[in-house]
Parts: structure tokens; C-alpha cells; sequence
């Protein structure tokens, strides 16, 4: 049985929102495929009959800065990312995030606006946007806007993405001197499966003092998760052992993890998340020097 029947190849942001609008439905679009294509072969996504491939968008493939952001177009892949000079100074987390997304293969075709447009709490690049602060680019027919990246999400699997509209790419702030971010996460050992748990950390210090954290983790619900009773915890105190003991505390009575039958327990979770915010939030201390 065919999988779809017809197959686009738009050159811009524009001809992709109006072929998503205009084609018979159900249409949708494609970037690196890695999952979507698996997900129709497998039988875990519906067969459907416009595919709209991204990739010979050039705007979608941008790597830049934009003012006082970074851009990074929804469809480069992830090793791009992590060879980046650009990245690598103002989005470390990112950096290891996208270095651990499945192997060399995938990470050369999977691209960071699939990974987000997923719609996974733990989807790796996304935890390491969040903690960034990141905001989404969406194109529909007839506008473009700035959002948010939690607003993308409605569920797990869910996006909140109208069936004409397509992610463009991602503006990041600059970073600034003293901060910093930094990815952590656990996964089993086939290298190719989600993470049992990932944390991503950013923040800025001022001598021995946290003047602002910000942190993402995975799952820690149905959408990706930003620890905002942690990060307000972490604000103005001293970067000790006691102040990492109370944010862990803090973290684990506002966060929301649960049992998974096919990767961890909630338990191993709540022990395993303790660890990552030690990690992540001692890198970054010690790269925001």
C-alpha cells in the first residue's frame, strides 16, 4: 500500500504553507524524515497524501545572527548544529543536545524543527532549546509570528501547529559574559532510543553568586517541562552544596515524573533527576566564569 500519493518539493517558506493549505488533505510536511518515515512504515501515523518536503528551503537551512539573536533555521540538521562555532558560543546546551541524538547517520539528516514539531517532553534538542529561552518562527498563508516554544505543545505527540502552518526556525538571545548553559541526560545503551531523563541548565553568576537560572528537564509531564519554582529558588543565592541540596529539593516537589513500562520507573526518575541538576548546574557554573 502506498504511503502517499503525492510529493512536493517547495523552494520557499511561502510555497510550503500554501501547498500545506491547498493540497488534498491529509498533507503534511517532511524535513529529515527520520521519524516521520518510520512512524508511516510502521503503521504509528495514518497514510497520507501530500508530503511537502522542506528541504529545499533555503531560509529553513539558515545558520545566523539576526540582530541580538541567533537563528537557527528549523531545518538544519543536527550536526550542523553541533560543528557550529555560532552554536557552540551561545548555546552549549544545545550543542550536547544534539550531539546525543541518535548516530552519526541520523543526526546528519534529522533536523532540529522536526525535533520540536515531535511534539516529545523528552525530545532532546527541545529540553535544549528550552533552557535557552528560545523562541519558535511559524509561517502560516497568511502571517508569520514569534511564540514561545512551550506554546507549540498540547500533549504528548500533540503539537499545536495548524495543519497549514510550518516551524521556520528559532531565535536564541546572544550569550552574554558569565553565562552559560549545559545538557545532561540518561538513556540505555543502544544510543538510538529516548532518554530515560534529560536537564538542561543555563545561568548567569556574578563572582560566587546565581544572579538567574533557567532549567528544562524531560519528561517531567506530558509537555516539556521548565522548572520555574527551581529557577526562582536558585536566584541570588550562592552557588554552594547547601544551595544545589534546597534546588533539588525544589525540583522534585514541583515536578511531575512518571513510570514508563518501556524505559523507568517514576522513583528512578526522581533519583536520577537530583544527579542531572547537580551535573548540568556545576558545568554551567564553571563555564559561565
Amino acid at each position: 500500500m502506498s504511503l502517499w500519493k503525492d510529493y512536493l518539493h517547495p523552494q520557499t517558506v511561502q510555497e510550503a504553507v500554501e501547498a500545506l493549505a491547498s493540497a488534498p488533505a491529509p498533507a503534511i510536511p517532511i524535513a529529515g524524515g527520520t521519524d516521520l518515515m518510520l512512524d508511516l512504515q510502521q503503521g504509528h501515523h495514518a497514510p497520507v497524501h501530500t508530503l511537502v518536503d522542506l528541504a529545499g528551503i533555503a531560509e529553513m537551512r539558515a545558520l545566523e545572527i539576526r540582530g541580538e539573536k541567533l537563528f537557527i533555521g528549523a531545518g538544519v540538521p543536527h550536526n550542523r548544529i553541533v560543528e557550529s562555532l555560532l552554536v557552540q558560543e551561545h548555546a552549549q546546551s544545545l550543542v550536547e543536545a544534539c550531539g546525543l541524538i541518535g548516530g552519526p547517520q541520523v543526526r546528519n539528516s534529522a533536523t532540529l524543527g522536526g525535533n520540536v514539531a515531535h511534539a516529545l517532553p523528552a525530545a532532546d534538542g527541545m529540553i535544549g532549546l528550552l533552557a535557552l529561552e528560545a523562541e519558535a518562527e511559524v509561517a502560516s498563508p497568511a502571517t508569520r509570528r514569534r511564540v514561545p516554544l512551550l506554546e507549540l505543545f498540547l500533549g504528548p505527540g500533540k503539537s499545536a501547529l495548524k495543519a497549514d502552518e510550518i516551524l521556520v526556525g528559532f531565535y536564541l538571545p546572544l550569550s552574554q559574559p558569565h553565562q552559560a548553559s549545559a545538557f545532561c541526560r540518561i538513556m540505555r545503551a543502544q544510543g538510538i532510543a529516548l532518554p530515560i531523563l534529560n536537564l538542561a541548565a543555563w545561568l548567569e553568576r556574578a563572582g560566587e553568586k546565581i544572579i538567574a537560572a533557567r532549567i528544562s528537564v524531560g519528561p517531567a509531564g506530558p509537555t516539556p517541562f521548565r522548572a520555574r519554582q527551581t529557577e526562582a529558588y536558585l536566584a541570588g543565592k550562592t552557588f554552594s552544596a547547601e544551595t544545589l541540596a534546597g534546588a533539588q529539593e525544589t525540583l522534585l516537589a514541583e515536578a511531575k515524573f512518571r513510570t514508563s513500562p518501556a524505559r523507568a520507573t517514576a522513583e528512578y526518575r526522581r533519583e536520577l533527576a537530583v544527579v542531572l541538576l547537580k551535573n548540568a548546574l556545576t558545568t554551567a557554573w564553571e563555564r559561565a566564569k
